[in-house]
């Protein structure tokens, strides 16, 4: 039987990532997708698996899941990305918790894989995530490294959801590309102002963070540039407000 349970997901062209996510929630009765105007194959695969799918502008990170959210049916909301899996054993923890919850909200870890391969360091495991909660008792806050809010009680499950964000290296510098251009906006918007050190500074401290307090070395290359390009976003992100203020300075 169906579980009484919502699946909540926003896409762009995630043709590729899409059927297996569809699959692993095939145990949920309602599969809300929110697309932001994909050129691929994405919006007629969702509609193939039965999901009921909205095309909107792009908003940010967090408004556009609160759109995917206030759509869903049910009470209990399952937070999703679409390069995310639940596996079987997790679907089961997942019937447990909404047939009886405890709480109003649940984490779970997060096993992130590069190059096929599960990354045990470098700030990954456990990276614990909200990922169930009853869509009444809070709300997405954030435009970007968006969280889950609620006044409400958070427990952790023995529980852990796949997660397959780069296929490659290539992919993890496109994202360090895009974040750092939408933190550094974010930052200047809110008044945040950087120095001629800042982004220096945050991108050492980001890199000695990840390899060696996280122990990214133990995850041999695969860490290094885990750290590496981390460190970068984190430079790139202060060295982009420090842009942003020369022009606004420049008129």
């Amino acid at each position: 039987m169906k579980l009484p349970l919502s699946v909540a997901v926003i896409t762009k062209n995630e043709e590729a990532n899409l059927p297996r996510l569809l699959e692993s929630v095939s145990f949920a009765d309602d599969v809300v997708l929110v697309d932001s105007g994909s050129t691929d194959k994405t919006v007629g695969i969702a509609r193939e698996f039965g999901c009921r799918v909205s095309v909107e502008d792009w908003k940010g990170y967090g408004p556009q899941k609160n759109s995917a959210v206030w759509k869903c049916r049910h009470e209990w909301v399952l937070l999703l990305d679409a390069d995310e899996r639940i596996p079987p054993e997790t679907a089961g923890v997942i019937r447990d918790v909404v047939e009886n919850p405890l709480a109003d909200a649940y984490s779970f870890r997060r096993k992130n894989y590069l190059h096929g391969r599960w990354l045990r360091h470098s700030g990954y495991w456990p990276d614990r995530q909200i990922r169930l909660v009853n869509r009444n008792l809070g709300s997405f806050r954030g435009t970007i490294h968006e969280q889950w809010a609620t006044g409400g009680r958070v427990a952790d499950l023995d529980a852990h959801i796949d997660h397959y964000a780069f296929p490659g290296y290539s992919d993890m510098l496109k994202t360090l590309n895009d974040y750092s251009t939408i933190i550094a906006e974010e930052l200047y918007s809110s008044g945040r102002r950087a120095n001629g050190i800042s982004p220096v500074y945050h991108g050492i401290g980001m890199f000695l963070k990840i390899y060696f307090v996280e122990r990214g070395f133990l995850d041999g290359m695969d860490g290094l540039v885990t750290a590496l390009t981390k460190a970068g976003g984190s430079f790139f992100k202060y060295a982009k407000l420090l842009e942003l203020q020369s022009r606004d300075r420049t008129g």
